[in-house]
């Protein structure tokens, strides 16, 4: 049975996020904080987390930072009472794969669960699937009505990092330190050409679009 933590300090809304996914077929854990739910964590295997942003000892956005800082890929489901687009952008920016607005639509919430949980799953297939497009990571190939492109290395990881996560906004330095590694000499610049290259080989396709995020980063997000 897939575990799910859930980290809020509001007990009523913790315990309506339980038995929602609990009657959903989920396992759940608790914690109050950012802090109790690293302990957990180090204690077992969690196949997702939903957390809320503002809490006492360790805030949403400073577990989300702790567990990628230490390699730690588990979804996460950012729920906060704040709307704002700086607030969304600072969650993805930390790290979270998905963002919910209070009052939370349970409904929904089991939903993007699903499709976190999914997204995991062919994270650790080695292959990505937005639309009707499909990456397969082992031979750095898209295929894509029923053509197959195999792209360069460097390409291929870029495509695939941000199809894995579609909405989700990269800065140039995480994909710099993710693709060429922390110790590269190559000049930030480069993420801008790949950046480009990609847009000119997929400029057709039907599924998804690179987007510019002026001043942060870039994001893929699927075409409606």
């Amino acid at each position: 049975m897939l575990k799910i933590l859930i980290v809020e300090d509001d007990k009523e809304l913790q315990q309506l996020f339980q038995r929602v996914l609990i009657k959903n077929g989920y396992a759940t854990r608790c914690a109050m904080n950012g802090q109790q739910a690293l302990e957990l964590i180090d204690q077992e295997y969690i196949d997702l987390i939903i957390s809320d942003v503002m809490m006492p000892v360790m805030d949403g956005y400073e577990l989300v930072r702790s567990l990628r800082e230490t390699g730690i890929q588990t979804p996460v489901l950012m729920i906060t009472a704040k709307d704002a687009f700086d607030d969304m952008r600072l969650g993805f920016l930390s790290g979270s794969d998905d963002y919910m607005v209070k009052p939370v639509n349970v409904n929904e919430m089991v939903l993007r669960v699903s499709a976190l949980l999914r997204r995991a799953q062919m994270i650790s297939d080695r292959r990505q699937v937005i639309g009707n497009t499909e990456l397969e990571y082992d031979s750095m190939s898209v295929i894509a009505n029923s053509q197959i492109q195999v792209l360069p290395q460097k390409e291929f990881m870029l495509l695939y990092k941000m199809v894995s996560f579609p909405g989700r906004i990269f800065t140039r330095q995480q994909i710099m330190d993710d693709i060429w590694g922390y110790d590269t000499d190559t000049d930030s610049h480069t993420v801008d050409v790949h950046i480009g290259r990609l847009r000119d080989r997929f400029r057709e396709n039907e599924d998804f679009q690179i987007v510019t995020m002026r001043g942060v980063g870039y994001k893929v997000v699927k075409k409606a």
